[in-house]
């Protein structure tokens, strides 16, 4: 009996594509999304290359030597920063006499870090970096990267000024010699590659938050904006299944013998479901100010212009989806391998700041990229609303392309 139990169990499994989707098709889909995210990224020991701008604060040769040498790094893109904060590719000499146009450049997000480099006190090489404390993984980068090249840009002063340079490393490769060939040796050495090995100063390189202060915990709205897109799209899908179930259950027949047209069908069910996601992030969002400390009401104006295109676009993609699939079991299965995917790929499960840039890139196909940019301009760059044209630009057109296609979809429902 029990190998007929199992028997039933394999014969239902094969006779249920949703099932067999959801099974098999869906881990493989989410691995193939994670490892060309992290297998591209800091999985394999590498980070995408990090955007920065580098202004000096003195004029000193050395400094300016030392901003041409980090331009050529291969683990920084290094910007110009021009008037009205347009960006160009890597120069020659990348180096900004502005400092207030890098300040700048790093709150708006145009680049991940700036760098200030410069000469302290006692003429030792330091550099500043201003940092956006959302990104996690730039910083500690950065930081390396320029340390290193710092520690080599004194070494060679040094060499120039006649001076050695002592580098102690331990010898093993005569364990059984004496204690003159077996104990650590001072050397002078001259090649670059020795010095960036050593271990540097942590004092050379200082970082500087310009994003967090005075902020109310503005990381976590930024957390919940990732989390209430997903949902989103999860609800607004749920939403359009009803239209599913009605045609199953002959009720959609009954309304549309009425003076019900599709037209207004499709649009009643896509302003209910609009106005209850909106409904759903602010309750999320006040439950952030409340016990999180969100400050919300200091960002209405951005925040509701927000929710309610991320709703629309969120409905519309619903309604998408339920006049795509013939039952509620295909919508199931197909709306979990979608929205999923396009959280993976947009932000609201991985930060896009670990991708590589195509990552990134792929990223701008889902709306959940547009919309979380949307948020962190508003929460966390503190921008205008006037900034949030692209955002809201592209997620009105995917509402008007997700309905349009809804509406054609339907057609085979009128004359069935």
């Amino acid at each position: 009996m029990i190998s007929t139990v199992i028997t039933i169990s394999v014969r239902r499994l094969l006779h249920n594509p949703v099932e067999l989707l959801l099974t098999f098709v869906v881990p493989v889909v989410f691995f193939s999304v994670f490892a060309l995210i992290f297998g591209s990224g800091i999985g394999i020991g590498r980070t995408p290359k990090v955007k920065v701008a580098i202004a000096t604060t003195d004029h000193n040769d050395s400094s300016r030597s030392l901003a041409e040498a980090l331009a050529d790094s291969d683990g920084l893109r290094v910007l110009a920063i021009e008037n009205g904060d347009k960006t160009q590719g890597k120069k020659k000499h990348p180096v900004q006499q502005d400092i207030n146009r890098v300040t700048d450049a790093v709150r708006k997000g145009t680049v991940a870090i700036g760098i200030l480099i410069g000469r302290d006190k006692s003429g030792s090489l330091k550099a500043e970096l201003l940092t956006d404390a959302s990104d996690q993984v730039a910083p500690q980068v950065v930081s390396a990267i320029v340390s290193r090249e710092i520690a080599i840009a004194e070494a060679r002063f040094a060499q120039m000024n006649g001076e050695s340079l002592l580098v102690r490393k331990p010898s093993v490769e005569h364990p059984s010699a004496d204690n003159s060939e077996g104990s650590e040796v001072e050397r002078a050495t001259s090649r670059d590659s020795d010095v960036g090995d050593r271990m540097l100063p942590t004092e050379s390189v200082s970082i500087i938050d310009v994003m967090s202060d005075g902020k109310s915990n503005p990381v976590v709205s930024l957390y919940a904006a990732g989390i209430a897109v997903m949902f989103l799209l999860f609800g607004a899908s749920g939403g359009g299944g009803v239209l599913l179930e009605e045609r199953e259950n002959t009720t959609l027949d009954r309304l549309l013998s009425s003076q019900l047209t599709m037209d207004q069908l499709l649009l009643g069910k896509w302003f209910y479901l609009t106005l209850l996601g909106f409904v759903q992030v602010t309750v999320m969002f006040l439950w952030g100010q409340i016990v999180f400390g969100i400050d919300l009401l200091g960002h209405l104006d951005g925040f509701i212009m927000m929710t309610l295109v991320t709703s629309g676009a969120a409905a519309a993609f619903g309604l998408f989806l339920a006049t795509l699939c013939k039952t509620r079991g295909q919508l199931n299965g197909l709306s979990v391998i979608m929205i999923l995917t396009m959280s993976a790929l947009g932000g609201s499960m991985v930060p896009r700041y670990v991708m590589s840039e195509k990552m990134r890139e792929m990223g701008l196909w889902t709306f959940n990229a547009w919309a979380l940019d949307g948020y962190d301009k508003v929460f966390w760059r503190e921008l205008p609303v006037e900034s949030l044209w692209p955002q809201l630009a592209v997620l009105m057109g995917c509402g008007v392309a997700f309905l349009l296609v809804a509406r054609a979809l339907a057609v085979r429902w009128e004359f069935n």
